[in-house]
């Protein structure tokens, strides 16, 4: 492959695998493997960049050479700000490599799937079940004139079951779910399952109306992730603030922005949902935090935000696929360790209320979770179950106002759906974190 002169150019190959299966009320609904090759091409000539997308990948070197010759060669090209951030990794990172779930039957995955169809049959005053089974194998490989040469993998393999009851008139809907690295992790989960069910069941058969007020609120892992995905995570990438002079000033590095236990990161390192040893520009994976001891310490970039904001870059620059250019995005964001027990937490509660787990969460100045399982406190102890609504507050005033994290951690991957901006959606991400103790949280 021939790179143009005077021109910084690089090459993003893409191999995407994915089989989705579905079950509905019990019959087969879907079946479908797909497999997917593709290359997106980028030229920078240090005044805009150009691109292209291909899955014709024999004509790789006339999509660069049409590109060069739209852009204006510049003998500086190395010394260009973006260029000097952009990095040479050379690598080969293929941990799945062994375990690829393409090489699994589709039959298998069928057999493997119609194991978990009794869990749903089991079910009283079920109304809808549905059951899938997904998987996705990808590998990239990344190249560059600058001497750039990375190949990955990443994979998943998941089934989930979605249910919903009929309880006196109010309807309640839930899905439990399985991540998985490899195939054979899903097998024989069923008692699992069940047994999630079935608290869910006593949840919907049992819970009554919150009675709306401003609480002490404690979040399960799964929510405080959502919390600091949606809350803080989308604050953090840097691309909202180019241009944006006063969103600078707001979020100078430096500020305290929370309490002095909370410490926000993102990082691509961990197996999951999130996982991403080098980002889509060839940038290795690291661990940026975002919040440390509740100053502002970081954010997240792309080469073109780092140089805009003459800072480092960090790794997230990503691309939904090889159709669409990399752009900031989060990896596994997540609020890190505190020190007490989970016990230590509830214990520091004479009334308040335990979110289990949620529906969906939004959030930029204000956010808003709407939970979907939920607990009063009293005493420091779980008590009735209750349903909310919503809970929300203003995102800066919370984080001042969270006064306890448990020492348990917990990375939470998603098997359905992914992180949406602009038009790039889904994305795959994760988030977690400890159990949160919050004060003063509005609960409708």
């Amino acid at each position: 492959m021939q790179f143009p002169a005077g021109l910084f150019t690089d090459v993003r190959y893409e191999s995407v695998y994915n089989t989705t299966i579905s079950f509905e009320n019990g019959q087969l609904k879907q079946n479908k493997t797909a497999l997917e090759r593709g290359a997106f091409i980028r030229v920078f000539d240090g005044s805009r960049w150009y691109y292209s997308a291909t899955t014709d990948l024999d004509t790789i070197q006339s999509e660069i050479d049409a590109l060069a010759a739209m852009a204006k060669p510049n003998a500086g090209i190395l010394d260009h700000p973006v260029v000097k951030r952009l990095q040479a990794n050379r690598d080969v990172c293929l941990r799945y490599r062994e375990t690829d779930v393409s090489k699994i039957s589709n039959e298998e995955k069928v057999a493997l799937l119609s194991s978990y169809l009794p869990v749903l049959q089991e079910l009283d005053d079920v109304q809808m079940s549905m059951l899938f089974y997904f998987d996705t194998h990808t590998e990239k490989h990344i190249i560059s004139s600058l001497g750039a040469d990375v190949t990955f993998d990443y994979q998943r393999a998941s089934v989930v079951l979605r249910y919903a009851f009929g309880c006196n008139g109010v309807p309640f809907s839930n899905q439990q779910h399985a991540y998985r690295e490899t195939f054979q992790e899903l097998r024989d989960l069923q008692d699992s399952f069940r047994e999630k069910i079935a608290a869910d069941w006593q949840y919907a058969h049992n819970a009554v109306p919150v009675v709306p007020g401003v609480y002490t609120c404690i979040l399960a892992p799964v929510v405080t992730g959502v919390f600091a995905h949606e809350s803080f995570g989308h604050k953090s990438e840097s691309d909202f603030m180019i241009g944006d002079e006063t969103m600078r000033r707001e979020w100078a590095l430096g500020t305290r922005v929370g309490s002095d236990i909370l410490n926000i990161y993102d990082t691509g390192i961990p197996e999951g949902s999130g996982y991403v040893p080098y980002d889509d520009e060839g940038t290795k994976a690291g661990k940026t935090y975002l919040i440390k001891d509740g100053i502002l310490t970081g954010r997240l970039h792309s080469a073109y935000t780092a140089a805009a904001l003459e800072e480092d870059v960090t790794g997230n620059a990503r691309a939904m696929s090889f159709e669409f250019e990399p752009i900031v995005r989060m990896t596994s964001t997540c609020i890190g360790a505190g020190t007490q027990t989970v016990e230590e937490l509830f214990a520091g509660v004479k009334e308040g209320v335990y979110i289990q787990d949620y529906k969906h969460g939004s959030g930029m100045s204000t956010f808003t979770i709407a939970p979907n399982v939920a607990y009063m406190i009293r005493d420091g102890k779980l008590a009735e179950p209750v349903r909310i609504a919503v809970i929300t507050g203003n995102v800066m005033e919370t984080l001042h106002k969270i006064d306890g994290l448990s020492s348990e951690v917990e990375l939470c991957s998603s098997s359905t759906g992914g992180c949406g901006k602009m038009e790039q959606w889904p994305l795959r991400v994760a988030f977690g974190g400890p159990y949160v103790r919050v004060q003063g949280i509005s609960v409708q």
